[in-house]
C-alpha cells in the first residue's frame, strides 16, 4: 500500500463497506476507492461464520482496491456488538518526577491508574480515552506535561470487548490477506466522519443506526464521556415489516428502502404501494399509512431505549449541542422527527463531511463508520509521522499499547 494511504473496513450485519483514502496537499481527505458487498456471517455485530465473513470482507475489499488502483494489506477495522462496553474511571497517582514536573511518563502512569478496573479475563481494553486532567485539584486541564503538582488524576473513557470476538474479527480478515492495524470502536469512527469540532466542544449525542446494532457516542469538551451499543437496528425493522405484511424478508428490505417512513401526512396517508406477494399470486396494494403503522414505532422503541440509557447514566445534560443521526436507517424520512419528539432536543441527520475525491461515492449516511474509519487512520499516522517513530502498516497494535501517544492524538 502507497506510503499515507489509509483504508478502514466497516463488517456490519446487513453489508461490509471498505473505503481507501489519503490526504492532499490542502489537507482534505480524498476518497480514492469504495468497495461495498453483502454481509454474511455476522448477528447483531459478531461474527458467526468465519468463511461467509471472511468473502465478504474480500468482495469488499477487493472493489475498493479496483476503484483505487492500490492495493491494501493493512486496514482500521470499526468494532461493535452486544459485547462493547464503555465505562468512566478515574486514575490518580502522585507525581514522582524531578521537581515535581509532570511528564509524558507521569501520563502515562495515571492513565494505567486509569485502566485498573475490575472486567472478566475474556475482556480487552479497545481504547483508553482520557477526557480531563486534575493537578492537585484543579480541574478542565487538557494537557498537564510541563504543570507542576503533587498529585495528578485524570477522568477517562475506557471501551472494552470480547478478545474472542476480536479474535474472529482479525481471523476473517487476515484469511482475505490483510492484516488489522488496529480496531476502532464504530461509534468513535463515525463521529470522525459526520461530527465538527464545535459540535463536539458544545456537547453533543451521535447515534448511528446499522443493521444489527445502534451505536451511540457522547462528545463533551471535545473527547468521549459516554458510549453504548445497543442490540436493535434497522433488521429489526425489516422483521417486522416482514411479519406485519406477510413478506419474506427480502421483499420486506426492499419495501423499507423504497417506501419506509416513519411519519405520513393527512395527504398521503391514503397513498397505495405495491407489495409483491410471493410464487405466482397477484401483487396487492397497501396504504402508505399500513407500512408507517409498522415502522413508526419499532424506530421509536429504538429511540426510547436510547434515551432511558443516557437519563439513567445521567449524561443527557450534556448533549446541549443537540443530536446527530447517522448509519443506514438514518435515511427513514420522519425519523428526524420521532428524535426530537423522545429527547426534546435538536437533530439533524448526517453524512460524511469535508472530503474530496469520489464524494460522490459516499454521500450516504452507510458510509459514515468507514470513512471516519479512514480520517482517524490518517490522523494517528500524521501524530505517529510528526514525532518520528514508524507508522503501523500491517501490524495488529492495541491502543493500549502506546498510551502517551495516543494522549497526544487527542489533545494535540
Amino acid at each position: 500500500m502507497e506510503y499515507g494511504v489509509i483504508a478502514g473496513l466497516d463488517i456490519g450485519t446487513t453489508k461490509v463497506c471498505a473505503v481507501i483514502g489519503q490526504k492532499n496537499e490542502y489537507d482534505e481527505l480524498v476518497i480514492l476507492g469504495v468497495g461495498i458487498a453483502p454481509s454474511y456471517g455476522l448477528k447483531k455485530g459478531v461474527i458467526v461464520n468465519i468463511d461467509s465473513t471472511m468473502d465478504s470482507i474480500t468482495k469488499a475489499i477487493e472493489d475498493a482496491e479496483l476503484m483505487a488502483g492500490i492495493e491494501v494489506d493493512a486496514l482500521y477495522t470499526a468494532i461493535t456488538g452486544g459485547h462493547i462496553k464503555g465505562q468512566n474511571s478515574r486514575g490518580v497517582i502522585a507525581v514522582s518526577s524531578r521537581n515535581r514536573e509532570i511528564t509524558e511518563r507521569e501520563i502515562h502512569r495515571v492513565i494505567e491508574a486509569a485502566q485498573a478496573l475490575k472486567y472478566p479475563s475474556d475482556k480487552e481494553i479497545i481504547h483508553v480515552i482520557p477526557w480531563e486532567f486534575m493537578v492537585d485539584e484543579q480541574d478542565g486541564i487538557k494537557d498537564p506535561i510541563g504543570m507542576t503538582g503533587v498529585r495528578l488524576e485524570v477522568d477517562a473513557h475506557i471501551v472494552t470487548g470480547s478478545h474472542t470476538a476480536l479474535q474472529n474479527i482479525t481471523k476473517s480478515i487476515n484469511r482475505a490477506g490483510i492484516e488489522v492495524s488496529d480496531f476502532v470502536l464504530s461509534s468513535l469512527a463515525s463521529a470522525e466522519a459526520v461530527l465538527n469540532e464545535d459540535e463536539k466542544e458544545v456537547g453533543v449525542l451521535m447515534i448511528d443506526i446499522g443493521g444489527g446494532t445502534t451505536d451511540c457516542v457522547l462528545f463533551v469538551n471535545g473527547s468521549i464521556q459516554y458510549s453504548s451499543v445497543f442490540p436493535v437496528g434497522g433488521k429489526h425493522i425489516t422483521k417486522d415489516i416482514s411479519m406485519g405484511l406477510k413478506v419474506p424478508d427480502y421483499i420486506a428490505e426492499k419495501i423499507k428502502l423504497n417506501h419506509g417512513c416513519c411519519f405520513v401526512t393527512a395527504e398521503d396517508s391514503e397513498d397505495e404501494i405495491e407489495v409483491p406477494s410471493v410464487g405466482n399470486r397477484t401483487p396487492r396494494k397497501v396504504h402508505l399509512k399500513s407500512l408507517c403503522d409498522i415502522i413508526e414505532p419499532r424506530v421509536e422503541e429504538i429511540i426510547d431505549l436510547i434515551y432511558q440509557d443516557v437519563v439513567r447514566k445521567n449524561v443527557i445534560q450534556f448533549a446541549t449541542g443537540g443530536i446527530v443521526l447517522t448509519g443506514g436507517t438514518a435515511f427513514l424520512p420522519g425519523i428526524e422527527e420521532i428524535t426530537e419528539k423522545v429527547f426534546n432536543i435538536q437533530t439533524r441527520i448526517a453524512i460524511p463531511e469535508n472530503i474530496s475525491g469520489l464524494k460522490d461515492k459516499i454521500e450516504s449516511p452507510i458510509y459514515s463508520t468507514a470513512v471516519g474509519l479512514v480520517a482517524y487512520g490518517l490522523r494517528e499516522f500524521e501524530s505517529e509521522y510528526s514525532s518520528g517513530s514508524q507508522p503501523k502498516t500491517g501490524l495488529f497494535k492495541r491502543m493500549k499499547a502506546s498510551i502517551s501517544g495516543f494522549a497526544k492524538e487527542f489533545f494535540a
